[in-house]
């Protein structure tokens, strides 16, 4: 194939690409498409919808939750303003819907409570948790192999699968209802800002709320701050127990494997 040759499929490949994802068929695609043998319209629309309805159900697969409080019609409404606004980007179909979150806070109209959109926080978190990259947890014995005079400098890394957080709604409930019964009857979500901390342990991902001091100290620690900048950290609110209160967090992420060796 020579370089002509080459650079005219390409053009066709990236025009074809443009009338299937566009909201309409762009004018300058009309002559890639020819009539059917029986004369009738070419069937471009056929990989239009393909290509919509693929990923609608890409959406409902990540968000299964947030499908159900939808419903099937209002859901499928919303995919489809979602898909027009924010195209598949990546080459996985897997990792489709990382935008969505951001995109339902800032059009929350599309939803049937504002709170959904910290429901789809936590589905997102849910499902890049499970399939995030595995490390070797770092366990009780790596952290009492330090000497102590070592302590004041030690710093930490989260494990891949760890996710922190931050929710203006307790939406934690409606997920667990709904995730073990589709038909269950559900309250409305109720206004409380906190954090969700999500992770995967023995191959099953795990969340549970966390209070604001403990979210504070894993935000600064995954940040880089040392045990002593913890230390110092804790100390406005713990005093003279702040060492203490940071090495009891600290034991509970590492036996709960959230940090990295």
């Amino acid at each position: 194939m020579n370089s002509t040759t080459a650079s005219t499929l390409t053009a066709q490949l990236h025009a074809f690409a443009r009338a299937i994802t566009a909201d309409t068929a762009p004018p300058d695609t009309d002559e890639l498409f020819r009539p059917t043998p029986q004369g009738g319209p070419p069937r471009i629309e056929i990989y239009r919808h393909a290509y919509r309805a693929r990923l609608t159900d890409a959406l409902r697969e990540n968000y299964p939750v947030l499908h159900r409080v939808q419903g099937d019609e209002a859901f499928d409404e919303l995919a489809e303003k979602f898909i027009a606004a924010s195209p598949s980007q990546t080459p996985s179909i897997r990792w489709f819907g990382s935008a969505l979150p951001a995109w339902l806070a800032a059009n929350s109209a599309q939803l049937s409570h504002p709170a959904l959109a910290d429901l789809a926080r936590m589905e997102w978190a849910l499902c890049t948790a499970f399939d995030a990259a595995d490390d070797s947890p770092l366990t009780v014995n790596d952290l009492l192999a330090h000497a102590p005079e070592a302590w004041p400098e030690l710093r930490f890394t989260g494990h891949p699968s760890l996710r922190l957080i931050a929710l203006d709604w307790a939406v934690e409930p409606l997920w667990h209802a709904l995730s073990d019964n589709p038909e269950a009857e559900t309250a409305a979500p109720e206004a409380q800002p906190h954090h969700l901390l999500v992770s995967r342990q023995n191959d099953q991902t795990q969340w549970r709320s966390v209070e604001a001091f403990e979210a504070d100290l894993l935000q600064a620690a995954l940040a880089g701050e040392s045990f002593a900048e913890l230390c110092e950290r804790a100390a406005a609110t713990q005093g003279e127990q702040a060492a203490a209160a940071v090495a009891g967090h600290l034991r509970v992420w590492v036996e709960a494997g959230l940090l990295t060796a």
